[in-house]
């Protein structure tokens, strides 16, 4: 089965959490994808529980565009998506201070979210094939 990039966009649309708006999901390269969306950080905290105070409030409220280009690679069931470098409003983001944000920000507030080691992928699928044209998807028993 394939995934075109309209379907992948559908995918990403219908599963958006409060606080982002307008996702995007392109693959750029083979095993490389990027995806874009409008952020409120204000609004996602909240919508995840979480109440910041005061200051952290004025600085997350409002709406940034954010990017994220990340490798995927999947055989044996498996995947491992290896995040490269993050952009918000124009500020990129990788190296140390990315794993540091990955360890500090995102799995604290995510802790299911798997990144940089290998993930099963279910629902039977051997692999994803991540190339530019479409995401092959090999389901298999």
């Amino acid at each position: 089965m394939e995934l075109t990039p309209r379907e992948l966009n559908a995918y990403a649309e219908h599963n958006l959490p409060q606080g982002v708006r307008n996702p995007q999901v392109q693959v750029i390269a083979p095993e490389i994808a990027t995806g874009s969306a409008m952020v409120d950080f204000g609004k996602l905290q909240r919508s995840l529980g979480y109440k910041p105070g005061w200051l952290l409030s004025k600085l997350l409220d409002g709406e940034r565009p954010v990017s994220v280009t990340a490798r995927i690679r999947s055989s044996g069931g498996q995947a491992t998506v290896e995040v490269q470098r993050v952009q918000v409003s124009g500020l990129q983001i990788d190296g140390a201070t990315l794993d540091f944000l990955i360890r500090n920000v995102l799995l604290p507030v995510y802790p299911a979210a798997v990144v940089d080691r290998p993930f099963d992928l279910g629902h039977h699928i051997r692999a994803l094939d991540v190339q530019p044209r479409a995401v092959g998807v090999l389901i298999g028993r």
